[in-house]
Order: C-alpha cells, then sequence, then structure tokens
C-alpha cells in the first residue's frame, strides 16, 4: 500500500535538545498504526511534527506522495491532517451542539455534522443540549474524535485517546478508530499503554529516546519483544 503519511529522516527539536532522531514511519489509508512507548520517548513531539504543530530541523514529512515538509499546520489541516490532542480538546463551556456547530466552518451543515456525531455516538445525541466539560471523560472523547471527523480527514492523528478513561469506554472507543479506519482513513494512533490500543492496529512501532527501536505487525513475537523494550505497559 503506498502511504499517505511519511515521515523519512524526521528530526526535531526543541532549542538545542534534539527529541526525534531519524524518525522513518508511515501510514496508508485504512491501516491503524499505533506509536508505542514510555513516557518522554518523543511520541506527541512526533504528532505535532506530523500534523505542522512543530518544525522539522531534518528529514522530510511527505503527504500523498507530496513533501509537506515546513508546511504549517493550517495548511496541513486544509490538506486532511487531523490531530486530536492528548486533553481531549473540547470547548467546556459549550453544549454539545455547539462544540459540533463551531465544525461547519468546514463546509459541512451543521445538520450533516450532528448526524454522523449522533449517529456514531448515540451518547451525544442526548446530551446535546449539556455542557462538554460535565460530560463523562469517555464521552468528551467521542466530542473530540466526532469535531476532528467534521473535517473528512486523511490522516487522523490520535494522543493518548485511552487517558484517564475505564477500559470498557478504552474499548470502545478503539472500536469506532477501527471503524474509521475501516473507511479509509490513515490512523496513527500514540500510546503508552499498549494493550489499549494493539488488538485494532495493522502496525505499531516502539520509540525509546526520541529513536524507533522496533515496528511491524503485532502479532505475539512482536509483544513479547515489546515487554523486553520498555516497563510500564501491560501487553
Amino acid at each position: 500500500m503506498s502511504p499517505i503519511l511519511e515521515l523519512r529522516g524526521v528530526r526535531a527539536a526543541y532549542d538545542e535538545i534534539t527529541v526525534l532522531h531519524g524518525i522513518d514511519l508511515s501510514v496508508a489509508a485504512g491501516q491503524v498504526v499505533a506509536l508505542l512507548g514510555p513516557n518522554g520517548a518523543g511520541k506527541t513531539t512526533l504528532l505535532k511534527v506530523a500534523a505542522g504543530a512543530h518544525p522539522v530541523s531534518a528529514g522530510h514529512l511527505m503527504l500523498g506522495g507530496r513533501d509537506m515538509t515546513g508546511v504549517p499546520l493550517r495548511d496541513l489541516a486544509r490538506a486532511g491532517v487531523c490531530l486530536i490532542p492528548e486533553g481531549r480538546g473540547v470547548f467546556p463551556n459549550l453544549t454539545v451542539r455547539e462544540n459540533l456547530q463551531m465544525m461547519t466552518y468546514t463546509g459541512r451543515s451543521r445538520a450533516d455534522i450532528e448526524e454522523i456525531a449522533f449517529g456514531r455516538f448515540p451518547i451525544l445525541g442526548k446530551r446535546a443540549s449539556q455542557q462538554a466539560g460535565t460530560l463523562s471523560g469517555g464521552e468528551q472523547q467521542m466530542l473530540a474524535l466526532s469535531r476532528g471527523l467534521a473535517t473528512d480527514p486523511a490522516v487522523l492523528l490520535l494522543d493518548e485517546l485511552s487517558m484517564g478513561l475505564a477500559p470498557l469506554i478504552v474499548g470502545e472507543l478503539y472500536e469506532q478508530v477501527a471503524e474509521i479506519a475501516r473507511q479509509g482513513v490513515a490512523v496513527l494512533v500514540v500510546e503508552q499503554f499498549a494493550s489499549a490500543v494493539l488488538d485494532i492496529a495493522d502496525h505499531a512501532a516502539v520509540m525509546v529516546r526520541g529513536r524507533i527501536q522496533q515496528q511491524g505487525h503485532p502479532d505475539g513475537g512482536f509483544r513479547t519483544e515489546l515487554a523486553n523494550l520498555y516497563l510500564g505497559s501491560s501487553v
């Protein structure tokens, strides 16, 4: 499969401190790629680079075969890259309906956006008039996903979707992520806890200290090697 998103030899830094050391990673349409690793490995920085939110100091960011290195976040978003950051990314003082209505700038009608959101997550329809900040953590994550999907992305970047959520809710969310991928979206998921995402991933990569130490299909052998690469995650 030809990659939609590709990082080639990407390096990135904060001031004089290099945090990504020559990253090679790609995601194809319809594929879920899990990016795993301990805290401080550089996973979130990699997502920010892929979204155009952090500069590349060396290497290339490719989108659909085009070199998009140095293209700002806004233009990458217009090209189909959607980043859902850690912490859910909803407006807590607005209702669910108002959060969704803000996405009409994409050109979709409010009715279409709500139909997609409430069809995928029926609980949001029941909470339509409720302030987003009063939703449960799982419901806020559903709302963040719905807002992202309103942009009709080609590439979906997810940062720590499972943070602070019960395992049952995490499983339901990742079932939806798998369905999103089946519709042709390239999905790159950053997770610290491997067990949350490996069951739906087509490919997995492990980052340690800004380098990808291993990548491949997340079969049993991969999970055994993963346990040896870093501690703190159940696989």
